[in-house]
């Protein structure tokens, strides 16, 4: 059987099981990796699907920590008390209150990778904040919906470019500045375009009722203590190599979390535990079904042949493919996307940086968060502001959307430049 004829046919299979029958994400991707598998007559292939299954197992135990993480900030207050002073202290000026609000948005995934956990946490958090303070349910689920996607694509920690990095054997080093190159200009624009206009300034006592609480007089210095030490270890890493090992992203988030535990209000931590891994488990087992599929793909050669195929398209086609299929392909899963179509496009840029490429290609994928019928950043918005018909929500997301796809489509062409200038 060809070998595009096989990868045609889990595509299909996947779609079917995935739309027409329902089935979780990562269930569907590795049943069309075994149907792939038996296609291209290699039997069940269980020492590939193992093998498959923990291709992201580093990216796994990222995403679990970090959940962990955001859960102990928001079981111990920390969450409610730095979204407080932030918003106590930047209300006076619609500008930077915009600022603000989109980066209390964006931080749970800034750390965990997933626009849904930004969404459900500082997301539900600040919703009903911004609808006292004028803006519409619909524009404030638009918002916070982009601002869930924004996170997820901004470091430290981007589960997309980890996953094409695998994908092309890239290490996870020098992203940093890429992305935000990336992120920084969105997050302005993005912010004020949903919000200048309607948003309004209320006096401090107006804003203070609506605050969430805050437990900075009851804990003062020692609230920001487990952030700190997040930060510090990440920042202090290259600084540290000469005479202390790096102990990964996930002993970070994990020393993190235990620090919190005596900085706050108290919790149960098993309990918060066992939360996060509930949280976190459907994207990991997209993350293991991705990683299955790829390497079923690779297998029978139907990566191949897609690398092969996009290679021979001219420039203009290229781009025009990112545009519409990386989108368009997330509407099953932006991690999908990433490892099925971001690595056989960062193959067929490999005469620009792949580090800047990957940064490109992740703000176009993640995109598919915004798209039907899963649509998750923009159904979960909807689910918190109260709004039943969740296109209404993704009718003010459209120029934003634009906006990042143009971003992602002008890194990629001005790739050699800003190589130059970074």
């Amino acid at each position: 059987m060809p070998e595009y004829a096989i990868f045609l046919s889990m595509v299909v299979i996947f779609a079917i099981l995935a739309m027409g029958l329902k089935l979780p994400i990562g269930v569907s991707l590795v049943f069309s990796a075994l149907a792939g598998a038996l296609l291209g007559g290699e039997g069940l292939a269980l020492r590939h699907l193992v093998e498959g299954s923990f291709g992201y197992f580093d990216t796994i135990l990222i995403i679990v920590t970090a959940m962990i993480f955001m859960k102990v900030l928001q079981a111990s207050g920390i969450l409610d008390t730095i979204t407080a002073i932030l918003l106590k202290t930047f209300y006076k000026r619609k500008v930077t209150l915009l600022l603000t609000v989109m980066a209390i948005v964006m931080f749970p995934g800034m750390i965990t990778g997933s626009s849904t956990a930004a969404v459900l946490s500082t997301g539900a958090l600040i919703a009903p904040v911004l609808i006292k303070l004028g803006l519409s349910k619909v524009k404030t689920a638009a918002l916070i919906a982009m601002g869930g996607i924004l996170g997820m694509i901004a470091p430290p920690v981007n589960i997309l470019v980890m996953i094409m990095g695998g994908g092309v054997d890239m290490p996870y080093i020098g992203l940093t500045i890429p992305l935000l190159i990336i992120v920084i200009p969105l997050a302005i624009i993005i912010s004020l375009w949903l919000g200048y206009k309607d948003i309004q300034i209320l006096d401090y006592e107006q804003m203070k009722s609506i605050l969430p609480e805050s437990y900075s007089q009851e804990y003062g210095f020692r609230l920001s203590l487990p952030v700190l030490v997040v930060i510090l270890l990440m920042i202090g890493q290259g600084f540290t190599s000469s005479f202390m090992p790096d102990i990964g992203i996930p002993a970070i988030f994990l020393v993190g979390s235990l620090v919190g535990i005596f900085c706050a209000r108290p919790f149960n931590f098993f309990k918060v535990t066992q939360d996060a891994m509930k949280e976190s488990m459907p994207i990991l087992c997209i993350l293991a079904g991705v990683g299955m599929f790829i390497q079923i793909m690779t297998l029978t050669g139907g990566r191949g042949w897609i690398v092969m195929s996009f290679l021979s398209l001219p420039p203009v086609l290229l781009y025009l493919g990112i545009s519409i299929s990386m989108p368009l392909f997330g509407a099953v899963s932006a991690y999908g996307s990433a490892s099925i179509l971001g690595v056989p496009f960062i193959l067929a840029l490999i005469n620009k940086n792949a580090i800047i490429t990957s940064a490109a290609l992740s703000a176009i994928a993640g995109l598919g968060d915004l798209m039907p019928p899963t649509a998750l950043a923009g159904i979960f918005a909807a689910q918190i502001v109260g709004e039943k018909n969740y296109f209404k929500v993704l009718r003010y997301c459209l120029v934003p959307a634009l906006f990042e796809l143009a971003m992602g489509i002008g890194v990629l062409l001005l790739a050699p430049v800003i190589e130059k200038i970074i």
